[in-house]
Protein backbone atom coordinates (compact mmCIF):
# COMPACT_ATOMS: atom_id res chain seq x y z
CA UNK A 1 0.00 0.00 0.00
CA UNK A 2 1.72 3.27 -0.96
CA UNK A 3 1.70 6.30 1.65
CA UNK A 4 -1.26 7.97 -0.26
CA UNK A 5 -3.49 5.17 -0.25
CA UNK A 6 -2.68 4.77 3.53
CA UNK A 7 -4.59 8.45 3.40
CA UNK A 8 -7.69 7.04 1.70
CA UNK A 9 -9.99 7.42 5.16
CA UNK A 10 -13.30 5.44 5.98
CA UNK A 11 -16.08 7.60 6.62
CA UNK A 12 -19.70 5.89 7.94
CA UNK A 13 -22.77 7.29 7.84
CA UNK A 14 -24.65 5.89 10.67
CA UNK A 15 -27.21 9.20 11.47
CA UNK A 16 -30.15 7.75 9.95
CA UNK A 17 -33.04 7.53 12.64
CA UNK A 18 -35.22 4.99 10.69
CA UNK A 19 -38.51 6.87 10.52
CA UNK A 20 -39.73 3.74 8.08
CA UNK A 21 -38.32 1.05 10.75
CA UNK A 22 -40.68 2.49 13.45
CA UNK A 23 -38.19 5.12 14.83
CA UNK A 24 -35.54 2.42 15.26
CA UNK A 25 -32.19 4.13 14.67
CA UNK A 26 -30.00 2.06 11.79
CA UNK A 27 -27.23 2.16 13.71
CA UNK A 28 -28.46 -0.04 16.97
CA UNK A 29 -30.32 -2.95 14.89
CA UNK A 30 -28.46 -6.17 15.76
CA UNK A 31 -26.85 -8.17 13.35
CA UNK A 32 -24.24 -11.07 13.06
CA UNK A 33 -24.14 -10.63 17.04
CA UNK A 34 -23.33 -7.20 16.78
CA UNK A 35 -24.71 -3.38 16.26
CA UNK A 36 -25.20 -2.65 12.67
CA UNK A 37 -22.33 0.17 13.05
CA UNK A 38 -20.10 -1.57 14.40
CA UNK A 39 -20.32 -4.25 11.70
CA UNK A 40 -20.22 -1.18 9.13
CA UNK A 41 -16.89 0.30 10.74
CA UNK A 42 -14.95 -3.08 10.58
CA UNK A 43 -15.99 -3.88 7.23
CA UNK A 44 -14.22 -0.38 6.18
CA UNK A 45 -11.17 -1.15 8.44
CA UNK A 46 -10.83 -4.59 7.12
CA UNK A 47 -11.26 -3.40 3.73
CA UNK A 48 -8.10 -1.31 4.33
CA UNK A 49 -9.00 2.21 5.52
CA UNK A 50 -6.28 3.45 7.49
CA UNK A 51 -8.94 5.40 9.74
CA UNK A 52 -12.45 5.21 10.53
CA UNK A 53 -14.78 8.26 10.89
CA UNK A 54 -18.22 7.51 11.88
CA UNK A 55 -21.15 10.12 11.63
CA UNK A 56 -23.52 9.92 14.64
CA UNK A 57 -27.25 11.58 15.02
CA UNK A 58 -30.29 9.59 15.88
CA UNK A 59 -29.78 8.53 19.53
CA UNK A 60 -25.90 9.58 19.45
CA UNK A 61 -25.36 9.23 22.40
CA UNK A 62 -26.75 5.65 23.23
CA UNK A 63 -25.00 4.84 19.85
CA UNK A 64 -21.91 5.91 21.82
CA UNK A 65 -22.89 4.01 25.61
CA UNK A 66 -23.61 0.63 23.15
CA UNK A 67 -21.43 0.62 20.69
CA UNK A 68 -18.13 -0.80 20.86
CA UNK A 69 -15.87 1.52 17.89
CA UNK A 70 -12.47 1.13 18.86
CA UNK A 71 -9.98 3.47 17.10
CA UNK A 72 -12.57 5.07 15.69
CA UNK A 73 -13.62 9.11 15.23
CA UNK A 74 -17.11 9.54 16.06
CA UNK A 75 -18.92 12.74 14.25
CA UNK A 76 -22.25 14.46 15.88
CA UNK A 77 -24.20 15.27 13.40
CA UNK A 78 -27.13 17.72 15.25
CA UNK A 79 -29.14 18.44 11.86
CA UNK A 80 -29.17 14.89 10.84
CA UNK A 81 -33.26 15.07 10.79
CA UNK A 82 -32.69 17.14 7.63
CA UNK A 83 -31.03 14.35 5.94
CA UNK A 84 -28.46 11.99 5.06
CA UNK A 85 -26.32 15.21 3.08
CA UNK A 86 -25.91 16.75 6.46
CA UNK A 87 -24.40 13.63 7.19
CA UNK A 88 -22.01 13.54 4.74
CA UNK A 89 -20.88 17.61 5.09
CA UNK A 90 -20.44 16.60 8.73
CA UNK A 91 -18.14 13.79 8.19
CA UNK A 92 -15.83 15.08 4.90
CA UNK A 93 -15.84 18.85 7.55
CA UNK A 94 -14.19 16.32 9.93
CA UNK A 95 -11.61 14.88 7.90
CA UNK A 96 -10.51 18.20 6.51
CA UNK A 97 -7.30 18.99 8.08
CA UNK A 98 -6.85 15.19 8.98
CA UNK A 99 -4.60 14.66 6.02
CA UNK A 100 -6.65 12.42 4.52
CA UNK A 101 -6.72 12.34 0.72
CA UNK A 102 -9.80 10.84 -0.13
CA UNK A 103 -13.29 9.35 1.95
CA UNK A 104 -14.67 6.20 1.10
CA UNK A 105 -18.12 6.95 2.17
CA UNK A 106 -20.32 3.90 2.96
CA UNK A 107 -23.56 3.67 4.76
CA UNK A 108 -24.62 1.90 7.59
CA UNK A 109 -27.86 0.17 6.53
CA UNK A 110 -26.08 -1.99 3.55
CA UNK A 111 -24.93 -4.61 5.29
CA UNK A 112 -24.70 -6.85 1.85
CA UNK A 113 -21.41 -4.86 1.18
CA UNK A 114 -18.38 -6.26 2.73
CA UNK A 115 -14.43 -5.58 2.88
CA UNK A 116 -13.87 -7.26 -0.56
CA UNK A 117 -15.85 -3.92 -2.40
CA UNK A 118 -14.28 -1.68 -0.01
CA UNK A 119 -10.64 -2.72 -0.77
CA UNK A 120 -11.94 -2.50 -4.70
CA UNK A 121 -12.83 0.83 -4.57
CA UNK A 122 -9.72 1.96 -2.20
CA UNK A 123 -7.52 0.13 -4.58
CA UNK A 124 -8.97 2.72 -7.17
CA UNK A 125 -7.42 5.20 -5.73
CA UNK A 126 -5.05 7.52 -7.88
CA UNK A 127 -4.79 10.94 -6.33
CA UNK A 128 -6.49 13.68 -4.24
CA UNK A 129 -8.52 14.07 -8.07
CA UNK A 130 -9.92 10.55 -7.49
CA UNK A 131 -14.07 10.00 -7.83
CA UNK A 132 -14.77 6.20 -7.65
CA UNK A 133 -17.42 4.84 -7.43
CA UNK A 134 -18.95 1.06 -7.06
CA UNK A 135 -21.26 -0.75 -9.64
CA UNK A 136 -24.11 -3.08 -10.11
CA UNK A 137 -24.25 -4.43 -13.19
CA UNK A 138 -22.94 -1.39 -14.19
CA UNK A 139 -25.04 0.55 -11.90
CA UNK A 140 -23.47 3.16 -9.83
CA UNK A 141 -23.88 2.22 -6.37
CA UNK A 142 -21.77 2.26 -2.74
CA UNK A 143 -19.25 2.33 -1.50
CA UNK A 144 -17.86 5.49 -3.03
CA UNK A 145 -14.33 7.68 -2.76
CA UNK A 146 -14.09 10.91 -3.04
CA UNK A 147 -10.79 12.53 -3.36
CA UNK A 148 -10.31 15.65 -1.06
CA UNK A 149 -10.25 18.07 -4.49
CA UNK A 150 -14.10 17.52 -4.59
CA UNK A 151 -14.64 17.75 -0.93
CA UNK A 152 -15.94 21.46 -1.31
CA UNK A 153 -17.64 20.90 -4.14
CA UNK A 154 -19.74 17.86 -2.38
CA UNK A 155 -20.73 19.79 0.62
CA UNK A 156 -21.76 22.54 -1.54
CA UNK A 157 -24.20 20.77 -3.22
CA UNK A 158 -25.18 17.79 -0.70
CA UNK A 159 -29.04 18.22 0.47
CA UNK A 160 -31.70 16.67 1.58
CA UNK A 161 -31.29 12.47 1.25
CA UNK A 162 -29.24 13.32 -1.67
CA UNK A 163 -25.67 13.29 -0.73
CA UNK A 164 -23.34 13.63 -3.14
CA UNK A 165 -25.71 12.29 -5.99
CA UNK A 166 -25.78 15.67 -8.11
CA UNK A 167 -21.90 16.26 -8.04
CA UNK A 168 -21.54 12.72 -8.85
CA UNK A 169 -24.29 12.96 -12.13
CA UNK A 170 -22.35 16.91 -12.61
CA UNK A 171 -18.87 14.79 -13.12
CA UNK A 172 -19.85 11.92 -14.80
CA UNK A 173 -17.60 11.50 -17.06
CA UNK A 174 -14.93 11.55 -14.31
CA UNK A 175 -16.37 8.73 -11.82
CA UNK A 176 -14.76 5.70 -12.42
CA UNK A 177 -17.05 2.58 -11.77
CA UNK A 178 -15.22 -0.57 -10.34
CA UNK A 179 -17.59 -3.64 -10.80
CA UNK A 180 -18.52 -4.72 -7.36
CA UNK A 181 -21.55 -6.92 -8.27
CA UNK A 182 -20.04 -10.29 -7.76
CA UNK A 183 -18.41 -10.06 -4.19
CA UNK A 184 -21.37 -7.59 -2.96
CA UNK A 185 -25.09 -6.52 -2.62
CA UNK A 186 -26.47 -3.32 -2.68
CA UNK A 187 -29.31 -3.33 -0.65
CA UNK A 188 -30.74 -1.44 1.86
CA UNK A 189 -32.33 -1.84 5.13
CA UNK A 190 -34.76 1.06 5.10
CA UNK A 191 -39.04 -1.11 5.48
CA UNK A 192 -39.24 -3.59 8.14
CA UNK A 193 -39.95 -6.28 5.32
CA UNK A 194 -35.87 -5.57 4.46
CA UNK A 195 -34.94 -6.56 8.35
CA UNK A 196 -35.13 -10.33 6.75
CA UNK A 197 -31.88 -9.61 5.62
CA UNK A 198 -29.96 -9.08 9.10
CA UNK A 199 -28.91 -12.17 10.63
Amino acid sequence: MTDDENRVAGLLLAAGGGRRLGGRPKALLPHRGRLLVEHAAEVLRAGGCASVHVVLGARAEEVRARAELPDCLLVDNPDWERGMGTSLRAGLDALAGTGARAALVLLVDQPGIGPEAVARVRRAYRSPRSLVSAAYDGVRGHPVLFGAAHWAGIAATATGDRGARAYLKEHADAVERVECGDVAEAYDIDTEADLTHLE
